[in-house]
């Protein structure tokens, strides 16, 4: 096994920083709730995770050229907050593909309950199997993506009521092939999204397979900074905050 904070071949010449942060603490995260497309705001330390987010990007002085985040409130406020502290008043794209996934029927539910409930080994085979889905979520539910006001702009074809990190991993990378890989070699990108959302673009970048995606776990409000060349092939990639860092494990 490796540490996520690693280096690859120094002699390459890099081309691009990739910066990807998962938002801050949500008030969700807070309560211990499987959150999903549920639209929830960040905690007041979600909010500090954030600007800390930003201060240590600004410690790089890496200038920011394409900014995206996902649809969703947690992950816009903490790209705002972050380009506060860069002093950066860019547009960015918000892009559904890099919502959260989507937690299906358990949606709202507090993960304690839930493992006492079906047990421990159940609830994290729902949290980090690769194609495991949970039961779809009803349509009528207030909780339900096609009820939230958020996403009423997503064609409902694409909306899930149910997904597997393999099906959030196909709109998220999807997403990257279109939108990202043509700018690697010369344009330095942020990301502001999810837990899921960036461990489905880690395996892809890191050439993780189904059970070493299962053991990466992504710290809120921690930019994750990847150098790639023109080729993807990675450069360095490490936590900005070390002592957050030093347990996260991804191959």
């Amino acid at each position: 096994m490796y540490s996520l904070i690693y280096q690859i071949n120094l002699k390459d010449k890099y081309m691009s920083y990739l910066i990807l942060v998962r938002h801050g603490q949500s008030v969700w995260n807070l309560e211990k709730r499987f959150t999903g497309w549920v639209d929830v705001d960040l905690t007041e330390n979600g909010q500090l995770e954030a600007k800390k987010a930003g201060n240590l990007i600004k410690e790089y002085n890496i200038k920011i050229d394409v900014y995206y985040s996902s649809l969703q409130l947690r992950a816009k406020k903490t790209l705002k907050l972050i380009q506060e502290i860069l002093n950066d008043k860019k547009d960015y794209e918000e892009i559904w593909q890099l919502n959260e996934r989507h937690y299906g029927a358990l949606t709202g539910l507090n993960k304690d309950e839930m493992k006492i409930k079906l047990g421990e080994e159940k609830v994290h085979q729902f949290r980090r199997s690769w194609d495991l889905r949970p039961e779809p979520l009803d349509k009528h539910n207030p909780y339900h993506p096609i009820n939230i006001q958020t996403y009423k702009e997503i064609p409902k074809k694409f909306i899930p009521s149910t997904e597997s990190l393999k099906d959030t991993y196909k709109r998220v990378i999807n997403f990257y092939e279109e939108k990202i890989k043509n700018k690697i070699n010369n344009k330095n990108i942020l990301i502001s999204a999810h837990g899921n959302s960036i461990r489905a673009l880690c395996k892809y970048l890191f050439r993780l397979n189904n059970n070493q995606i299962s053991k990466l776990e992504i710290p809120t409000g921690n930019p994750l900074l990847i150098i790639l060349n023109k080729d993807e092939k990675i450069i360095e990639c490490k936590y900005l905050d070390q002592e957050r860092a030093k347990d996260l494990v991804a191959f």
